[in-house]
């Protein structure tokens, strides 16, 4: 079923989700399983799978080395299947830009019509970590707009070298990023809300947004979102603060603001125990105020953890 078709059914009552990363290459699925296990309970209607990109190893070859490419996580597709199997639940995989051709894309996507996945979340991805700024792969789409007409094309039967006349294509309900403090390479909060306009008027179906700490912030991304046209469904990202370098890492890496009173509670802890334990709180207060705002999906990133969000969930849901 798509997400918007879930949220429809909901009629109003706020829904449970959370987003997944693979295991590292060499660990089998069951560890995925352990961490989604507790987490059922709550009856979530997706789960998101995350992608990584390629990134490059150096290879001693008789004393020369030799750059290759490699994925250090497994097939997002391969695990959203099999989740989909074990669970009966509907999955999201992430599609990115970077690391994949258009025609890798087309794969990616026919793959998925196959196995009778719906939804996919269409994201530029990051750079990679010896690149300053995004670089395309070779063949691939630089922005996530281009993305996100590539599956609305596919919806309508146009793959990239053909047209395919059939009662059954793909019918990808779209996902795609907001980001309530704006995207970190954009120059202004407005000029990030256009980009996102421009993915909606391309063919997204509903917006999840990147990790906030302070609601305020979501409120006023959604209210000008609408002054600009967006309409479509925009879900709520929370992560729970887990250890104390978070508080310099989540700036550096997603350009966030932290609220004063958060900084100073996980200041004031003697360990990460204690940090943990803030973290849910926070999370759970911010959760609180989303669900009674009426927001139509509650969705979390576990970041391969479960114990926080069960502890979030068990007093919201």
């Amino acid at each position: 079923m798509k997400i918007t078709d879930h949220i429809t059914n909901a009629k109003g009552k706020t829904l449970f989700s959370f987003e997944i990363i693979p295991p590292v290459k060499g660990h089998q699925i069951q560890q995925l399983y352990d961490n989604i296990d507790p987490l059922m309970e709550f009856n979530p209607p997706f789960i998101d799978v995350t992608t990584s990109r390629e990134e490059y190893v150096y290879i001693d070859r008789d004393g020369l080395l030799d750059k290759k490419l490699t994925r250090m996580r497994p097939g997002t597709v391969g695990i959203c299947a099999s989740i989909k199997h074990k669970y009966d639940v509907d999955t999201v995989p992430h599609v990115l830009c970077g690391g994949f051709t258009r025609e890798e894309t087309e794969y990616l996507l026919v793959d998925c019509h196959y196995l009778g996945i719906d939804n996919i979340m269409a994201l530029r991805g990051d750079a990679m970590k010896d690149e300053k700024y995004f670089q395309p792969t070779k063949g691939g789409h630089m922005y996530a707009v281009d993305l996100v007409k590539q599956v609305h094309e596919l919806n309508c039967g146009n793959y990239l070298h053909e047209t395919v006349d059939s009662d059954n294509c793909g019918d990808f309900c779209i996902g795609v990023a907001g980001y309530p403090e704006k995207h970190l390479e954009a120059p202004s909060l407005k000029s990030d809300l256009k980009r996102l306009k421009e993915k909606v008027d391309a063919g997204a179906d509903y917006v999840v947004t990147q990790m906030f700490f302070d609601n305020q912030k979501y409120f006023e991304f959604v209210e000008e979102a609408k002054k600009m046209g967006i309409t479509i469904p925009i879900i709520p990202g929370i992560k729970p603060i887990a250890v104390k370098r978070h508080l310099q890492l989540l700036p550096q890496v997603f350009r966030i603001d932290l609220p004063q009173d958060l900084i100073d509670a996980v200041d004031d802890c003697k360990s990460n125990k204690d940090v943990r334990k803030v973290g849910v709180e926070w999370a759970i207060q911010q959760s609180k105020e989303l669900k009674a705002a009426g927001v139509p999906v509650l969705h979390y990133y576990s970041m391969g953890k479960s114990d926080n969000i069960k502890a979030i969930a068990e007093q919201i849901f």
